[in-house]
């Protein structure tokens, strides 16, 4: 009993957990997987940051994402309209080891369609003053035809940055990942990060490590331009595409 007690003492010490939750959203995705230069993807970061790329699974080799976004609804925590409500974006991040080592996520960049959204929380997304998505989905004639779908997203800052991704694709069975919580890093200001609370279902169209059913048909990728240039322009390989079908979020502040 006496150890219960002291046991329970040690616990009533512990500091507790003050997150503030911010917003919550609904989403799609369509996630690219990339390898970039190394040593371009290194002038993002900081003195203490480390790049970290997997080395198994389905995101091996991987060291920069392309993530298309189309946040369908944004509410804040009393579950009103928060802003417009939606909004487009693509964001660009990295997975890394912190000073400290621990595996986070930087955002080294982003193009967004709202000008309320830039800087942004991470300070570093540029308005997109050109900005398209467009999504079609096509059902077969009959049972045995596979539903078709394409993404067409296009987003141009004033200053040149580019990000476009155009794919035709058949809609395969999507696997449910559970709730999990990741620190997102701010490239600009390394001491800022959020944390993203979400769960998704996730579709992986092809990958060049795990080599499911490839359902990919017609597909390129474009990143050019101001700030993007030095990332881009030398050997860029896609190694994974990720639609995923919806994810919910929350977004907490620590």
């Amino acid at each position: 009993m006496t150890s219960r007690i002291l046991l329970l003492s040690a616990f009533a010490l512990l500091p507790l957990s003050a997150e503030t939750m911010l917003e919550f959203s609904n989403e799609t995705r369509f996630q690219l997987d990339l390898h970039v230069p190394d040593a371009a993807l290194a002038s993002f970061l900081s003195q203490g940051w480390t790049s970290n790329p997997a080395t198994e699974g389905a995101a091996k080799d991987c060291n920069l994402r392309a993530i298309f976004i189309d946040r369908v609804t944004i509410n804040s925590p009393d579950s009103k309209v928060l802003g417009k409500g939606s909004n487009r974006l693509v964001l660009l991040a990295a997975p890394v080891k912190d000073p400290q080592g621990a595996s986070v996520q930087l955002v080294i960049g982003g193009l967004t369609e709202d000008p309320a959204d830039a800087p942004g929380p991470f300070g570093n997304y540029l308005l997109a003053t050109t900005h398209q998505m467009q999504r079609v989905t096509m059902s077969g004639t009959n049972s045995s035809k596979p539903i078709l779908e394409t993404q067409d997203w296009v987003f141009v800052a004033a200053t040149g940055e580019r990000l476009e991704l155009h794919i035709t694709y058949e809609r395969g069975v999507a696997n449910k990942r559970n709730m999990a919580d990741t620190r997102y890093y701010s490239a600009k200001n390394p001491a800022f990060y959020q944390i993203s609370r979400q769960e998704q279902v996730l579709d992986i169209m092809r990958n060049v490590t795990t080599k499911p059913e490839d359902h990919v048909g017609k597909f390129s990728f474009k990143g050019t331009g101001g700030s993007y240039t030095k990332l881009f322009e030398g050997a860029v390989t896609v190694l994974s595409w990720d639609n995923v079908l919806w994810l919910n979020r929350s977004i907490l502040m620590p």
